[in-house]
């Protein structure tokens, strides 16, 4: 289900995401125009472990979790809430889904397909790198706390 923001209201969302505070608003602006927005019911997935990482997102509204099959059950790992950002090691690796993350609430998400962000790397936008450094540092910082 598709969701409209205003592009005012996106701006300023993804100026207050960490992922995109140290952006400066000409470079939001870039992405703005390349993001997505999609509503999704409480209880439905957003996307389902072992598929493909085509796309990356930011909670714009609601609650979703975050899910890990085991042992012919599911373990929630973590619960997000905006602005939280999720799917971005698909952004880095293109290797299936770790994991499935599905709407607790009714949510609206931000997307960003890898496609169009590869196009911003190729391109050579300084945007593409600066979150690229963004994507490093959290997942690096998410190692770090798990050993």
């Amino acid at each position: 289900m598709k969701s409209q923001i205003s592009l005012e209201n996106l701006i300023t969302f993804l100026l207050t995401t960490p992922m995109f505070e140290d952006l400066d608003p000409r470079e939001v602006k870039e992405i703005a125009h390349i993001v997505e927005t999609k509503k999704y019911a409480a209880g439905e997935e957003v996307f389902h472990e072992g598929e493909p990482g085509d796309a990356w997102y930011s909670l714009y509204r609601g609650k979703l979790e975050v899910v890990k099959s085991s042992d012919g059950g599911e373990e929630v790992l973590r619960v997000l809430e905006p602005p939280s950002c999720f799917g971005e090691i698909a952004i880095l690796d293109g290797q299936p889904r770790s994991a499935t993350v599905r709407a607790v609430d009714d949510s609206t998400v931000v997307r960003i397909i890898r496609e169009k962000f590869e196009e911003l790397v190729d391109q050579e936008h300084l945007v593409a790198y600066k979150l690229i450094r963004y994507m490093a540092l959290t997942l690096v910082k998410e190692v770090r706390s798990n050993t």
